[in-house]
């Protein structure tokens, strides 16, 4: 039995799940407490967790094939400002010094209340290697514990940034550079990002080689790797390299878990934590993705579109002790019972709250005084939570992780209610109604950012406190909804299950298709230098032509993690199920119109539906399709498609043409359809170039290799010109 262990260091609790490979079953899950104050950080409950899941009879370290962690020690950072102080040496030419200069000087950024972020600065020749040093011994002297180093066109002329790295790293310094962290120009942008890189490498590299060493230590040969912010996983020598890549690293986890264990194709994805809530776009089964900012700043970095909000399970209630009614609750948080270190009411037996006072407090030291506690005779402050408001309310069900104890709920809420004159159930719909307000305004913004059809819209919670918001705030959007299956621990479930990743990107004017078929080779090599498995690896390629733009992103499981057996679910029952639920139809509306090994084709035709006053028009039908692989999981859906089985040999003289038969013409041009491979175990998505040869180049150095009668199922998706 091959394990995957996937660990989620949350605010409040390290989650450690061990999922057998082959059938992607639960086997064993620990909580613990987050050691954010233990002098070894949060890499102390990550050993703590391994140690407990350890102890399970059932699991040998010899069973451990994968071993993987998210983390939010970056954000955190930065949002904080816990970083070092960062030394930027500028490597100038005779004809560029001032230019570069001027670019490189970077404002102070302020990255937290009372944190302002100022690196210091000293330039040199780029090819003077003495003035090199003599830069960094400086930096050194000035107090600078990390090094970024950067050059105009730092990208095609890696080894300049290279030979000040080389030497800071020497003198003991921890580095970075330009072309480390970002391959595109823009040499500010780079700059800035390589800065902030280089600010949290000093605590990043302790962390992960202190968490590396106790699981090599605990026996557990896997290799560790840690969460990107692109739901990818990257080793422990990349983090050394670009811990920045671990941004959004918590939510990622979240998202992962949505797509790899919960499936979920199209919707709205809102994991719901103790402090704060992340909500997502999923869309025909991608997150989707935008460039980070920090502190107000661009960087060059592309990280998952998270929205995160300081309202959750455990958000306290507030109110106005001078006021009575429904005008008396004035919010729901930002304060959590976590960080108050109170209990919630619905987890606290009922018989301690029968005489305890109520009271209005402040939940931490220079706090307004305007939280509700009920204050036991013992002294313990409990909180009023939407957790609490839920179960008050019925939202959730018995045996569900949220579930708390009716009774007590009853005692808080009638307690409130009397100081307020409300009854209890109205405090409780009225504080659920303060709580969903953030969430509501934010997934109606990305439904309009998105262009999202609410008719296919649905809202899937994930996370501990799921069932206190999720279900009423889609009763208030009137969307339907469900909850994860294993919601309290699809981040460390996402963790488990995620892929080696990485990407990238080249500035490349009117690419060749021997151009992109470059950039995708580099990215294939990156992941396989990071432990992926090359017969493993899948590829997708990206144009941005308004930014001459070519970015390859690659993904791949490792070898010891690959699933051991193929045991998956009924093909005909559960994968055409899960098709229907895609593509919003009933199974007996679909259509079964190709296969290959691994992999089936499903469709559906629709129909426009006219108005009455145009009994005679021409009624516009088209087929969606979707790809649903042997495990029930939607890999693709594609609108107005056509699904074409072909053989590898038919693929050079045919696929042009198909490409040709589908290119729609508009008033702003011609436009290629969107295109993909199946074949044995993988999806290739072809979407996204600008010229047929690319989309054919592509194809065929994917196909390399295989035998002239290898089954290939080609989808194609007009897209409007």
């Amino acid at each position: 039995m091959q394990l995957r262990i996937g660990i989620d260091v949350g605010g409040t609790f390290t989650d450690i799940v061990a999922i057998e490979s082959a059938r992607r079953r639960i086997v064993a899950r620990v909580k613990v407490p987050t050691t954010h104050e233990h002098p070894d950080g949060v890499a102390a409950g990550i050993v703590d967790g391994i140690r407990h899941v350890l102890t399970d009879p059932s699991i040998a370290e010899s069973h451990i094939a994968f071993i993987a962690h998210s983390t939010t020690q970056a954000t955190n950072a930065l949002l904080e400002g816990d970083v070092a102080r960062v030394g930027i040496v500028t490597l100038v030419d005779r004809w560029n010094g001032a230019f570069v200069r001027g670019r490189a000087a970077l404002r102070a950024m302020t990255l937290a209340p009372g944190a302002t972020f100022a690196p210091a600065f000293a330039s040199a020749g780029a090819y003077d290697p003495q003035a090199q040093q003599r830069a960094v011994d400086g930096l050194i002297s000035r107090g600078c514990s990390a090094i970024a180093a950067t050059a105009a066109f730092g990208v095609d002329r890696a080894r300049l940034e290279d030979r000040v790295v080389e030497y800071a790293r020497h003198r003991g310094i921890d580095a970075t550079s330009g072309h480390d962290v970002a391959s595109t120009y823009g040499l500010r942008a780079r700059t800035r990002t390589a800065a902030l890189n280089a600010a949290i490498l000093p605590t990043m590299v302790r962390t992960a080689r202190m968490t590396a060493r106790a699981a090599s230590d605990a026996g557990i040969a896997a290799p560790l790797m840690i969460m990107r912010s692109d739901g990818g996983v990257m080793d422990v020598r990349e983090v050394e390299r670009r811990p920045i890549l671990t941004m959004l690293s918590g939510p990622a986890a979240g998202i992962a878990g949505a797509l790899l264990h919960e499936r979920v194709t199209d919707g709205i994805f809102i994991e719901v934590g103790g402090t704060s809530s992340d909500v997502s776009v999923i869309r025909r089964g991608r997150p989707q993705m935008r460039p980070a900012r920090v502190g107000g700043h661009r960087t060059l970095l592309r990280t998952l579109d998270v929205r995160t909000l300081a309202v959750a399970g455990g958000s306290l209630l507030r109110i106005d002790g001078e006021r009575r009614g429904r005008d008396a609750i004035r919010d729901v948080g930002p304060r959590s019972a976590h960080i108050a270190g109170m209990r919630y009411a619905s987890y606290t037996p009922a018989k301690d709250l029968e005489d305890a006072t109520l009271q209005i407090v402040a939940p931490r030291e220079g706090d307004a005084p305007d939280c509700v506690a009920l204050v036991t005779r013992h002294g313990e402050r409990v909180g009023i939570t939407p957790t609490c408001a839920a179960n008050m309310l019925g939202f959730v069900s018995e045996g569900a992780f949220a579930f708390g104890d009716p009774d007590a709920v009853a005692i808080a809420f009638a307690r409130i209610g009397e100081r307020l004159g409300l009854d209890g159930m109205d405090v409780a719909r009225v504080l659920l109604e303060r709580a969903c307000t953030k969430l509501r305004r934010t997934v109606e913004a990305l439904i309009a950012e998105y262009q999202l059809d609410m008719r296919a819209v649905d809202l899937i919670g994930g996370g501990g406190g799921a069932a206190a918001l999720v279900p009423f705030l889609a009763r208030t959007l009137g969307l339907p909804h469900r909850l994860a299956r294993d919601a309290e621990v699809i981040s460390p479930i996402g963790v488990a299950l995620a892929l080696v990743r990485d990407s990238v990107e080249r500035t490349i004017a009117n690419p060749t298709p021997e151009d992109i078929l470059g950039v995708r080779r580099e990215a294939i090599e990156r992941v396989v230098a990071a432990g992926a498995a090359p017969d493993l690896v899948e590829v997708s390629v990206e144009l941005e032509p308004r930014k001459n733009l070519v970015r390859a992103t690659a993904s791949g499981a490792t070898e010891a993690s690959a699933e051991a057996s193929d045991t998956f679910l009924s093909p005909g029952v559960d994968v055409a199920t899960a098709a229907a639920r895609a593509l919003h139809v009933d199974v007996a509306a679909l259509e079964r119109k190709a296969a290959v090994e691994h992999f089936t084709a499903f469709a559906v035709l629709r129909r426009r539906r006219e108005p009455a006053w145009l009994p005679l028009a021409p009624k516009k039908t088209w087929t969606d399709a979707c790809i649903v692989d042997g495990s029930g999981v939607v890999r693709l859906v594609l609108q107005r498609a056509r699904i074409v089985q072909l053989t590898r040999g038919d693929i050079a003289r045919t696929l042009p043409q198909l490409l040709d038969e589908e290119t729609a013409f508009g008033d702003v041009g011609r436009s290629l359809p969107d295109c993909a491979l199946v074949y044995a175990r993988r999806v290739v998505d072809l979407s996204g170039l600008a010229e047929s040869p690319q989309v054919v180049a592509l194809a065929e150095e994917e196909l390399r290799g295989l035998d002239q009668a290898t089954q290939v199922v080609v989808v194609l998706s007009r897209r409007d010109a």
